[in-house]
Formats: structure tokens, sequence, C-alpha cells
């Protein structure tokens, strides 16, 4: 007879991802393998995209060049708030990625681009998989971390995070990313527990004219891109088409089956209804082919085989923002998106459609209060579609409804000086009912380029399906009584909490040299565990069998601690630097038992304590451009993988105003090495040409 402290071990929910396709078999790993098989398989206003200092178009890359360090800290920012504001005035720990950053950067995802932000952990997993957390808790779905396209939601309820694989955007469309390092709850709801990455596009404004590149390379092995935008009447547009191969990335077992391919293809129009009013259109549609190694359970005979093959997702988008100015101090804005989704592969697949409208209304109150308050919701139907009857959703079928309310005040405590800001959002969902998230901020800017904040915020992870509907069993036929492992929901799940403490200063300490720094702890309840387990014999029918049940809890708690900094050295216009240091220490325990159970050691144990990233801008003389970035990792011994150092260079030529060759070098320093086990990221390199007349 087996007893239940000697059933076999399960990894925590949210490191399933890694583990199907990064061949990790243990039944210790079964959710890291899960979600990665899964993984394969703002409202903001209309012109705040293009926001930038008085007489400066923050797109123009040219310009942006030439920007001084006090005028990149004037550019306004709307993740803190839904409005804009400039750097200096928003009390977060927010960075702030450029067009230049990206493009200067050689990165051709958006995973890779976040490699630059301090605080923000990035792990390649395969060739098609990144681990993206921020201050810990890293998983390839990045469970605690928001993420937004153009004010569009790209979080799936299903499994609690993003699909990178599909997050695909033409990089040189995209205006700016902001990160907001901690707890985003108080404006854009459930989910923003760990930050909010908020991807904002271009206006079709600034896209006039033509586009096209093409890439090759070792593992970007093709890629091309044409765009091309125009003005009719008062509306300005733009259409795009954009595909890619990547090869597989190295498998010492050679074994190469993470090879990724994918077609996109959108369009954007921002027209200028009146004075007051501005209309934004814009929508994408994708289909891809993903490579996929899972291993799934298997009843009759008993077995636990690996299964190889390709996952198809597809789907599209269509968005719609408008915005009214009632007045110099007051305006509205209206946004809705239809989202659908299809994926398809060797373990299951699901299809969804998800429809969100949201209304925000911003005003002063005199010339102390400044008030956003806001109302939304969302309808997402969903439908698992079953490929084996090991891996089941139950049941198959769930209509997800989502309605929430905010309102935020920011009080002038000192005129141009203190504010204090107290908000919360107040959200119903179906699986925990209302959830309030409540913040108070303070900020204190006692110069015009330097700022003191300070704040308190309580955010929460809502339940997903993979949470409370998920039935997977997994099989050891190495034992002479096959032994049936079933992470099977019992449907209690209740949200995960965090309540956050933060602290920063940022200053422009000379005009060429700034600096921003920020300190945070939070305390967490109620993560994500396994429950007790089960043991029943079954007889019939015959042979005999062995079933293992595990539920999964809310057995978790603990903090966090840590801090980054991210100096900039702007030396002359030609020359800068950039740097960033982050620190990050989780200590959780078990809450039953106050001790350091396996899930909560593994948790401890998956994101890096340190990162450093170093990155030099060159401007050399017959318009070439030199980009160097050096970047360090420190161990994560859940995942046996050591610390690393490496680095990434660009070299670039204007041949004109119009055309570009470059030449990018990744991961130099070693043929290759290990950021997620046992995967090894390959030394790699491409070359790039690009045409664009765009009149940005």
């Amino acid at each position: 007879m087996l007893s239940c402290s000697q059933t076999p071990k399960i990894p925590k929910v949210r490191e399933v991802e890694a583990n199907c396709r990064t061949r990790r078999h243990g039944l210790r790993d079964v959710k890291l393998g899960f979600c990665i098989a899964i993984a394969l398989t703002i409202p903001l206003r209309a012109e705040t995209a293009e926001s930038a200092p008085p007489g400066v178009d923050s797109s123009n890359v040219a310009q942006l060049k030439q920007l001084s360090l006090a005028q990149l800290g004037d550019l306004e920012v709307t993740t803190s708030s839904k409005e804009p504001e400039e750097v200096w005035k928003t009390a977060a720990a927010i960075y702030v990625l450029t067009q230049q950053d990206i493009r200067r950067s050689g990165a051709t995802s958006i995973p890779d681009v976040l490699r630059l932000v301090p605080g923000v952990e990035v792990a390649q997993a395969n060739s098609n998989i990144w681990s993206v957390g921020i201050r810990g808790f890293g998983s390839a779905f990045s469970k605690s971390v928001l993420v937004m396209i153009d004010g569009r939601s790209v979080y799936t309820p299903m499994f609690a995070g993003v699909y990178w694989d599909v997050q695909n955007l033409l990089l040189s469309d995209v205006e700016r990313i902001e990160v907001i390092r901690g707890p985003g709850g108080t404006i854009w709801g459930s989910n923003a527990v760990n930050g909010v990455i908020n991807i904002i596009t271009k206006s079709a404004e600034h896209t006039r004219g033509s586009y096209a590149s093409y890439t090759g390379g070792n593992i970007e092995q093709s890629s091309g891109a044409v765009r091309y935008g125009g003005t009719y009447g008062a509306m300005d547009y733009r259409a795009y088409a954009m595909g890619f191969g990547r090869s597989p990335e190295f498998h010492t077992d050679g074994d190469n089956y993470d090879g990724w391919q994918l077609g996109q293809a959108g369009f954007r129009t921002d027209s200028r209804l009146s004075g007051r009013d501005r209309l934004t259109v814009q929508g994408d549609l994708y289909k891809g082919s993903v490579g996929q190694q899972v291993s799934v359970g298997v009843l009759s005979p008993p077995g636990q085989p690996n299964l190889e093959g390709t996952e198809d997702p597809s789907g599209g988008n269509l968005i719609a923002r408008w915005r009214r100015d009632l007045s110099d101090r007051s305006d509205i804005q209206v946004e809705g998106y239809y989202d659908r989704t299809y994926r398809i592969g060797p373990q299951l697949g699901e299809s969804r459609n998800t429809f969100d409208l949201d209304f925000i209304h911003h005003f002063f109150i005199g010339n102390r209060n400044e008030l956003i308050w806001g109302a939304g919701a969302r309808w997402s139907p969903s439908n698992f579609i079953e490929v084996v009857p090991t891996t089941v959703f139950v049941p198959l079928r769930e209509d997800e409804k989502l309605y929430s309310t905010f309102v935020q005040d920011q009080i002038a405590l000192v005129h141009n000086q203190l504010w204090l800001t107290l908000g919360s959002k107040f959200e119903h969902n179906i699986f925990t009912g209302w959830e309030n998230e409540p913040s108070a901020r303070l900020l204190w800017t006692p110069s015009s380029h330097q700022s003191v904040w300070a704040a308190v915020t309580r955010a929460v992870r809502t339940p997903s399906r993979i949470d409370e509907d998920l039935q997977l069993t997994q099989v050891d036929p190495t034992v002479p009584i096959p032994i049936f492992v079933c992470v099977c929901d019992n449907g209690k799940f209740q949200s995960e909490t965090l309540l956050g403490y933060e602290t920063g200063y940022r200053r422009l300490i000379t005009s060429k040299f700034y600096v921003d720094f920020a300190a945070f702890h939070n305390k967490y309840n109620d993560l994500e565990n396994f429950g007790d387990a089960s043991v029943a014999i079954l007889t019939s029918p015959p042979p005999l069998d062995i079933l293992i049940s595990f539920p999964f809890a809310n057995g978790i708690m603990g903090t966090t601690n840590g801090g980054e900094i991210a100096p900039d050295f702007k030396i002359n216009k030609n020359f800068e630097v950039k740097a960033a240091y982050s620190y990050v220490s989780l200590n959780l325990e078990d809450r039953a038992t106050h001790t350091k159970g396996s899930d909560a050691l593994s948790e401890e144990t998956s994101s890096p304590h340190n990162e450093v990233t170093l990155q030099a801008l060159l401007n050399l003389p017959k318009r070439f451009e030199f980009d160097p970035t050096f970047r360090y990792v420190s161990a994560l011994p859940t995942q046996t993988v050591n610390g690393y150092s490496t680095a990434d260079t660009r070299f670039a030529w204007h041949f004109s105003h119009d055309l570009t060759l470059s030449v990018v070098g990744q991961n130099l320093l070693q043929p290759r090495h290990a950021e997620m086990a046992p995967l090894l990221v390959e030394r790699s390199a491409y070359a790039q040409i690009t045409w664009n007349n765009a009149a940005e």
C-alpha cells in the first residue's frame, strides 16, 4: 500500500508551462510541463501614444537622438493613471522604452526587448517560449503581470497569463513600452499584481509613407515586413503585413522540435472628427505554427509518452477608441475591443471570443483635486477542445464575465510640490465575486527634475480555469502497480493577494546624468500550491490501479524584498550609456506549518536574485551606429541553471536617409548558455536591410 507521504511530488502550478516542452518528466514537474504545453496550444487617450515635450515628435528617431535627459524625463506616460503625465509626476516605479531603445537593442521580439527593463526577469525556455516576470515569480505565462497592447489586455483567463508566441508587432510601429514595476490593480484591475507592461503603437499620423524590411540569420532564419500609410481627408491610416520563420534552439539530445512560423497583417486609422473628438480604429489578424513537445498520460496500456507536433494558433482583434475633450479641464474616453483566439495542438485546444467595453471620465474640481473614474464590462466565452482524455477542463464551455468600476483622486496638498493620490478598483468575477484593490500614493517634487514617492497598494490575481476546472492525469508506468496521479481541481481556489509597500527617487543630477531608484517590500498571501493528496485503490476494471489526487490550494504565504537602480549617462549627443541593476529576495513558507515546503522552496529559487544590464549607444561618423549590450543574470537553483553573462551588439549603417543596413549578434560570449533547463540558447547573428521613407 502506498501512503500519502510516499506519493510522488508534483511541481508548482505555474511552473507547469516549462516542462512538457523542455522535457522534465518527473511527476514533481507535471504542472510545469503542462503549462508549457498550453503555451503552445489601457483605455488610452487617442493622442497619448504620440505624447512628447512641446515641439518634439517623440516618434522621430533623428530627433530622439538629440533629446536631452531632461526632455526624455518630460515625456508623458499613461500607464500609472490612464491620463498623460510627466515621468517626474508619476508616483510609481515606471520605466519607458522609447522607439530608439527598441530599434537599437537589435531585439526581434517583445520579450527580448523587455530584457532592458530593470526589475524584469526574462528567460528563454525554447525557441518560442519566454518566461517573463517582474520582481520575482517569473513563468512562461507571466501570471502576475498584466500585458496590454494599445489598451487591449492580452492576459488569457484560461491559463492565467500571456501567450508570448502570438504577441508579435512590427517593432518599428511601437511608439514606446511603459513598464510599471509593482502593483497596478487600482487602475487596471485584477492580475496587475507584480507589474504592468503597456505597449503603445504609433499614431497613423506618424507612419505616413512606405516601409519594408528583410531579415536573415541562423536562428532568425527569415522574416519580412511591409507597411504603407497615408492621409485621406481628416483621417490618417496605415496597413502592414509581416511574417517570419525561426529555427529551433539547441537541444542536447538533438530533438529539435521547437521551430516557429507566424504571419500577421493589420491596419490602423486615426481620425479627427472635430476639434474636440478623435477616433482610432485598428485591428490585426494572425496565423502560425509552433513546434511543441508534450508528455501525456495514457490510460491503456498505462504510459507517459512524449508527443511531438505543431500547435496552430490563429486569431485577430478589432479595437475602437473615442475621446472627447469636454473642456480644457475635462474629457471622456470610450474604448471597446473584440479579440478572437484559437489554438489546437497534440494535447489540447481552445477557442475564445472576448468582448470588452470601458468608459473613463477625467476632470478637475477646483485647483486641488484631479479625479478620474470609470466602469467596464467584459464577456469572454471559451470552449475547451479535448484532444487526449487525460487532459480535460470541466465544464468544456464556460462564459467568463467581469464587471468593474474604479475611482482615483489626486489631491494637491502643496501647489506643484506635494500630491496625495487615493483610489480603488472594485471588480466582480465569476470565481470569487467582488474584489477590491485600493491604493494610497504620495509624491513630492522639490524641484522640476526631482521627485520622491511612496505607495501602499493591494492587488489580487483572480482564479482562472486552470485553477478551477483542470482534470490532468499523469502516469508512472515504471512500478509494478500503475500509479495514476490526477491534478483534480476542487473549485475552491481563492484569489492570490499582495499588499505592496514601495518608495522611489528619481533625479536629473546634472544635464548629462539621470538616476532612478525604487525599493519594495511585498507581502503575499494565498499563493498557489498543491493541497493534501487523497489515495484510492481502483479494482474495477482490472487490473489493480492506484489513483493519487491533488487539488490546487492557497497554501503559500511570504514576502519579497528588493529594489532597482537605473542610471543614464548621456556623455554627449553621440554617446550614451544606460545601466540597470535589480535585486529581489523571496521568503516563502507554507501557511499551515510555517515551514518551507517543496512548493515554497521551488518558488523561492526560481527567480534570479541579481540582474545587471549595461548598454552603450554610439553614433559614429559617416552615419554609422554601434550599440553593444552586456547582461548578467544570477543562478536559478530550481532550474539547475548557473548564473551567466552574455552580450549582444548591433552595427548599423544609414546608407541614405531611407535605407539602413544592420548586423546584429546575440548571446556572443559563449556558443550557448542555459536560461531555463534543459534548453541551451545559442549564439546567433542576423543581417537586416530596411527601407523607410515614412514621414515620422
